[in-house]
């Protein structure tokens, strides 16, 4: 047993197969006590929260993953490369660009077209365009029907700024994107370069083409079925 990693104290063996991967590390506390039993807190370096527990008798971890690419880059590729994962799962907020999609629905990342700058160290020319695990979005979109919850499975942006131009979500729309988030090609491509698996799942947060957004209260509350779809979907594993 030891710890391989400068930025996760968490011993070989004591982050499960599967990782819930939500970006704030006080979501991935809520999340863990909130579903989780015989819930450990196995990693706290940089204030990065990760646990362990059984979700349903499966043992399940949940860690923040940090804000864009870079941050869901290195905990991610470490999972992935450092700490036999599996199966990541990222669970987190997007920005509606599509006018067919509002605030509280759900978006199963089929695939996330980016010009992240993370894909230029990592990708032989860069890609434009990476999927996801298909596995699991095939059993998401099931376990979503199975429990009455509306997620539909689409195309993401993923960018690398969050204050970006009007300009460049018009170009995104026209792409066939339907939200734009920060975090998922990192994920993407960490999972496809391990040969390992990856999804991402969003609630729309706020409507960027309209200009409505929500609070913090309200995110959290929205935030919920979200995670029991991607915990389900971690119990199926």
């Amino acid at each position: 047993m030891n710890t391989p990693t400068p930025h996760n104290n968490a011993k070989v063996g004591e982050i499960a197969k599967t990782v819930i991967l939500p970006g704030d590390p006080l979501r991935a506390k809520l999340i863990a006590e909130k579903f989780l039993t015989d819930v450990k807190q196995i990693s706290n370096v940089r204030n990065n929260l990760c646990y362990t527990g059984n979700y349903n008798g499966k043992q399940v971890s949940v860690m923040s993953s940090g804000m864009g690419c870079a941050s869901m880059g290195i905990y991610s590729y470490e999972l992935f490369n450092f700490y036999n994962v599996e199966n990541a799962i990222r669970v987190g907020t997007i920005g509606a660009i599509n006018k067919n999609y509002h605030i509280g629905d759900i978006i199963v990342a089929e695939n996330c077209i980016t010009d992240t700058n993370y894909l230029n160290f990592y990708a032989e020319n860069g890609e434009s365009k990476i999927e996801c695990s298909s596995g699991l979005l095939e059993k998401a979109i099931k376990i979503s029907k199975q429990n009455n919850i509306l997620a539909r499975s689409a195309s993401i942006y993923t960018t690398d700024t969050f204050y970006g131009s009007k300009g460049t979500v018009t170009k995104q729309t026209n792409s066939g994107a339907v939200g734009v988030e920060m975090e998922c090609a990192a994920l993407y491509l960490n999972a496809k370069k391990s040969n390992n698996n990856a999804l991402t799942i969003c609630t729309v947060s706020d409507e960027i083409y309209s200009g409505k957004l929500t609070t913090s209260e309200e995110r959290q509350n929205m935030f919920m079925t979200m995670c029991k779809l991607a915990l389900d979907l971690a119990y199926s594993l």
